[in-house]
Formats: structure tokens, sequence, C-alpha cells
């Protein structure tokens, strides 16, 4: 399923929500409608938090089925959360806190910022227990707000070259796509969530972009 959504902060819906196969961890100011979405079209479990005392919960955050990742400046009630819904924390000790916009994965693999320090790496593929790589893609480090990936596909910006492409599709073991979101917008990660049941996006997505996504992360029946 697939459906185009509006919050009252503009079309970045990916910067206020992470997604995995079965939980949600949206920001406390997103609407209720919105909410209620994300747990009807993902098929999740919705919690609200704030990571760092921050509502951009999709920005500093970011994970998979096997655990989520956190920046080293989370409060202690914001872990506290975390440890009573269950899921497997990797707090990452490094400068670069932004993590779901550097960092792109699914329950197969991840794609990270060559930005990362290797105790930050060590942290990254100890939580998520998956094979992971850095790569810029084209020349961007923000590979978490330039491509989206599920377990059934990735869509990646426009300008990503074949070989990355290629480097992705091994690494996340899923095909891959170029495309945009939010009529020509590149960054894609920052404007959509996704899991493998559906997606939501901006509602300036257009048709040809909606049809790219759908195809991409094998939404379509064949």
């Amino acid at each position: 399923m697939i459906k185009r959504i509006e919050i009252s902060e503009g079309s970045f819906i990916g910067a206020y929500v992470s997604v995995t196969e079965d939980i949600a961890l949206v920001s406390t100011h997103l609407p209720k409608s919105v909410k209620r979405d994300i747990k009807e079209v993902l098929d999740v479990e919705v919690f609200e938090i704030t990571i760092a005392g921050s509502e951009l919960v999709g920005v500093l955050s970011v994970g998979n089925s096997n655990g989520i990742l956190v920046p080293n400046n989370i409060m202690d009630q914001e872990m506290k959360i975390l440890e009573d819904i269950g899921v497997n924390v990797g707090i990452v000790e490094d400068k670069h806190t932004a993590l779901g916009n550097l960092i792109l994965s699914n329950d197969y693999g991840a794609i990270i910022s060559p930005l990362f320090s290797p105790e930050a790496v060590n942290t990254i593929k100890d939580t998520l227990d998956v094979n992971v790589k850095d790569l810029l893609l084209g020349t961007y480090t923000i590979v978490g707000s330039v491509g989206i990936a599920t377990n059934k596909g990735a869509l990646l910006h426009p300008d990503v070259k074949e070989k990355e492409l290629e480097t992705v599709e091994k690494v996340l073991k899923v095909p891959a796509d170029l495309g945009t979101v939010n009529h020509g917008m590149i960054f894609i990660g920052s404007c959509m969530i996704a899991n493998s049941k559906g997606v939501l996006v901006s509602k300036e997505t257009t048709g040809p972009e909606l049809a790219r996504i759908e195809e991409a992360l094998g939404l379509i029946e064949g």
C-alpha cells in the first residue's frame, strides 16, 4: 500500500519518523491522523518519543528488525522508552549524530556514510547485525537522506552511478532503482517512510514518482 499524506512540518515526514518492519518511532508533535496512517499503512506499532530532546526522530535514529541506533547524547528517559519497547539499542559514539541521514539499511545490510569513525562502524555493524559498507551515493555522504530501503527494494536519487547502484544491491540484497519524490526532490529518505508492507510519502509526490516508488520497493503484485 502507498499513501500520500500531509503534515504541518512540511514534506519531510522521514525526518520525524524512524520505522522498521514492526515498529515506528515517531515525533510527539505528529498529528494523530498521521500516526494512524503510519500504523495502518505500514502495519507497525507506533511509539512516541524524542531523541536527544529533539522531535527529529528520523534524523537522529535508524534501525532494522535487529536493533535501533541512537546518538550518544540520547537522554535517560528516552532510553527507558526504548528499553520498555524491548528493542536492542546501540549507542553510536561519534561526532556525527544525524544517524538517519547517514545510514541506509534494511534487514540484510547497511550502506553507511564514510564519515563514521571505526568505533562507530563497529557499533552499527553489531547492532544491526548485518554486513556494512561505507559508500558515497553520487557525491552525497548523507546516504540515508538520498535513498530509502526495505526488505523488498531500494530507491536512490538519480545521480547515483551504475557501480554504486550495483554495490547497494549487493549489500542490501534487494533490487534498487533511481527516482525522485515530492515533484523532483532528491531527498527521498527525508520525504517518505517505508517498510516491506507500505509507503507513506509527501502529498506533492507526482503520479509517475509514485509508480516508480511502488515498483522499486516491490509493492506491485506481479
